[in-house]
């Protein structure tokens, strides 16, 4: 069930919240809470209740190790109980992945499993990981089961994050109230305004210009490569952000706040800044509970490199279980080192245009490698984006230099009007003030007739666009 369907929009939703109403003003919060959890369970069962039977298995294996854990620490029943989920992942996530290397390395031919991955498992697992690692330490106090069951279920963020930390989740759902006041309404219904307008009117739109290119890559000349590159970076962007701002605002509608996951990472002048901004909440993870325990910034700038390094592979690993994404990390891991290099050799500081210029490029051609189908798909289209694969224009381009003597052949991906268009969503994402910032104005004062009209406006586009609904990116992950 995707946020921008439908069934889900027009149906699950308000079932949901009017049930969620009436149980907490007729019953009990505890009433309410039992309506998320149940909600939780049905919106992720309608694409496979077996996996739901997983999962829920999975979450009373780690409630009761966490409390084993909480009680009496243990390395070894930590170990055994990030094995146990590590291995989870490895199976559904990996497992084919491996036997493919292995039949190509070795010359076996062992059969793939043909394993489907289940919605949400690389956030579940990252999140279960984290709760049995702070049982361990002794900062869990909660042991509700059911708040327990909300935290690790809640459909908004349960499928694409963010990555919730216990600490976020749990003391809000202690509160002897949740349902949310007018202004956190309004704020939840802008959230989820905005982000589907961001999906079915933009980031769709851009996949009209990923998809043709990626998937014939031996044709493409340097216009198409870069336009593809800058489609693909938008795209994944506002597809991205439009994901984190919709699940922000629907766990408002239920009087639960959500970390910030996405904060404008075009606008970063500088790789480091980049990943503060990107993915928040991965990245903190990631941080830590493995760039520290690797040793972080306390051994040395040889030891810090390599465990940037190393946190980089494995989180590129983490998106998907293909060389691509080993490589994409790698790159990352790349960049961050240099920027750590730059900075300890104390030269001067890039100014801030040209900070983001470099940022973004590196990002774009990184980018390049995490959507392509394969390593060589991705050096091709690098290739042609150096200009090593001829120059064809687009038609519009042709016209222009009609009557000029000039001889291109015509591309047949783009016609070169688009491209202007991603300049502008660029322009957008780089100088224009976020939607949290917006949020912030927004709530700020008495709504105004202006302010509505927008909301509406979006909305009304929105359902207009709607149509068959596509995944979100993050999805695959």
């Amino acid at each position: 069930m995707l946020f921008n369907s439908a069934i889900f929009l027009y149906g699950f939703l308000p079932c949901v919240l009017l049930a969620f109403v009436i149980a907490h003003q007729r019953y009990s919060l505890r009433a309410a809470q039992w309506v998320l959890l149940v909600a939780s369970c049905v919106f992720y069962g309608a694409w496979d209740w077996r996996y739901l039977v997983m999962l829920l298995l999975l979450l009373s294996i780690n409630f009761h190790l966490g409390g084993l854990l909480a009680r009496r620490p243990s390395v070894a029943w930590l170990s055994g109980g990030i094995a146990l989920n590590l291995l989870v992942l490895g199976y559904f996530k990996y497992a084919d992945f491996f036997i493919g290397n292995l039949n190509a390395v070795a010359g076996t031919q062992y059969p793939l499993l043909r394993v489907i991955l289940p919605l949400g498992i690389s956030f579940f697992i990252f999140q279960k990981i984290a709760y049995l690692v702070d049982c361990h330490k002794g900062v869990v106090t909660d042991r509700d089961p059911l708040r327990f069951a909300i935290f690790v279920m809640f459909f908004p963020q349960l499928i694409a994050g963010p990555i919730v930390h216990h600490a976020q989740i749990i003391p809000q759902l202690r509160k002897d109230r949740l349902l949310p006041d007018v202004r956190r309404v309004s704020a939840g219904l802008f959230l989820l305004a905005v982000g589907l307008f961001k999906k079915v009117v933009i980031a769709d739109w851009l996949g009209e210009y990923v998809n043709e290119p990626f998937a014939h890559v031996a044709e493409l000349q340097i216009l198409d490569a870069w336009t593809a590159a800058l489609a693909y970076s938008l795209q994944l962007y506002f597809d991205f952000s439009a994901y984190s701002e919709m699940a922000m605002g629907l766990a408002l509608l239920f009087g639960i706040v959500l970390p910030v996951n996405f904060n404008s990472p075009y606008k970063a002048a500088s790789i480091a800044e980049f990943w503060r901004r990107w993915h928040i909440t991965l990245g903190r993870f990631l941080r830590d509970y493995l760039y520290i325990p690797l040793g972080g910034n306390k051994h040395g700038q040889s030891r810090a490199v390599l465990a940037a390094l190393t946190v980089m592979v494995l989180g590129g690993l983490w998106h998907g279980a293909g060389w691509t994404f080993v490589v994409w990390g790698a790159m990352h891991g790349v960049y961050l080192a240099a920027h750590r290099v730059w900075k300890w050799s104390g030269r001067f500081t890039l100014p801030q245009p040209l900070g983001m210029a470099i940022t973004f490029l590196v990002v774009l051609f990184a980018w390049v490698m995490f959507r392509a189908a394969s390593v060589a798909d991705a050096i091709t289209i690098w290739k042609t984006m150096l200009g090593m694969n001829g120059v064809m224009l687009p038609s519009t381009y042709l016209a222009w230099l009609d009557g000029s003597g000039l001889k291109f052949q015509q591309s047949s991906f783009i016609n070169g009007i688009e491209v202007w268009g991603m300049a502008c969503l660029l322009a957008f994402a780089m100088y224009a003030k976020n939607t949290h910032e917006a949020l912030a104005i927004f709530t700020s004062t008495a709504p105004s007739r202006r302010s509505a009209f927008y909301v509406s406006a979006m909305i009304v586009v929105c359902v207009l666009a709607l149509g068959r609904p596509t995944t979100f990116l993050y999805f695959q992950f």
